[in-house]
This record gives structure tokens, C-alpha cells and sequence, in this order.
């Protein structure tokens, strides 16, 4: 019976101990260098002046809804969620964006836990592409809202 509970107070001291480290691998970051964190107003008045609004989620969560005039361009994830992630393990097209590498462009996905996002604005970034705005908070904020959606 000792050893029992021995067992369970390591087995919860390890699992406190591990917890914060794997929350912190999953949290996308706040900001990213060589793009913009735009809030929803943001979204709006860029997408009025003519930026190119990219939903990174896959077809199907487009499908069932996206921010009304939003290209669908999925990023396929097979890399861990990290900023160091390995873009070579990914799949993203960047066909889909303007050729002209100057254009404006958003790209959102499900909210601060989805990486999506961060990733293809990354790969854009490296790409060449110097007006990313990252729309963090992502649809989730969009819907809560009540903006515009197609």
C-alpha cells in the first residue's frame, strides 16, 4: 500500500513537473518577425484596401466557414508544433499568393492554439513576401464577432 502511494505522488510530481514544458511546445507565439499581428478591425481595413486574405485550414473548416472573400491556400502540417519547425516535412502553396511579393496579404487559421498560420506566414516570409499580416486570434475571434463570413 506504501509503495502504491509512493508511485502516485512521483507519477503526479513528473506529470506537474513535464506539464508546463508541453504546454509551452504547443503555444504559438505572439509575434513573428517579418509580419505584422493585425487584430480583426485590421482584417477589415486590409481586406478593403485590396489584401489578399489566406486561410490556412484545410478544405473541409473552409468550407464550413472562412472570412467572407478568404482564398483557401491549406497548410499541410507534418512538422511539430515549434518554431523551429521543419518546413521541408510541410506541404504549402505558395502558387496561390500574389506574384507581386509586395502585396499585402493576411493568413489566418483556428486561433492562437492552430499553428497553421504561423507556419505558412513564415514560409511566405522566407519566400520573399514582405507584407505578411498574421491574423493570430484567427476565426474563432472573427466569428465571436459577428464579421462578415462566406
Amino acid at each position: 500500500m506504501q509503495r502504491r502511494t509512493i508511485l502516485g505522488a512521483l507519477t503526479l510530481v513528473m506529470l506537474v513537473m513535464l506539464a508546463p514544458g508541453m504546454a509551452a511546445a504547443a503555444d504559438v507565439p505572439t509575434s513573428l518577425a517579418g509580419a505584422k499581428l493585425v487584430t480583426a478591425q485590421e482584417v477589415t481595413k486590409l481586406a478593403s484596401a485590396g489584401a489578399v486574405i489566406v486561410d490556412a485550414r484545410v478544405a473541409s473548416e473552409y468550407a464550413d466557414g472562412h472570412i467572407k472573400g478568404a482564398i483557401n491556400d491549406p497548410y499541410r502540417e507534418k512538422s511539430g508544433p515549434s518554431v523551429a519547425f521543419d518546413a521541408s516535412k510541410d506541404e504549402f502553396n505558395l502558387a496561390k499568393l500574389p506574384a507581386d511579393k509586395s502585396a499585402p496579404i493576411v493568413v489566418y487559421c483556428n486561433g492562437p492554439d492552430c499553428w497553421k498560420s504561423y507556419k505558412a506566414s513564415v514560409t511566405a516570409i522566407k519566400a520573399g513576401y514582405t507584407h505578411i499580416y498574421w491574423y493570430r486570434a484567427g476565426f474563432p475571434d472573427w466569428k465571436s464577432k459577428d464579421l462578415p463570413t462566406g
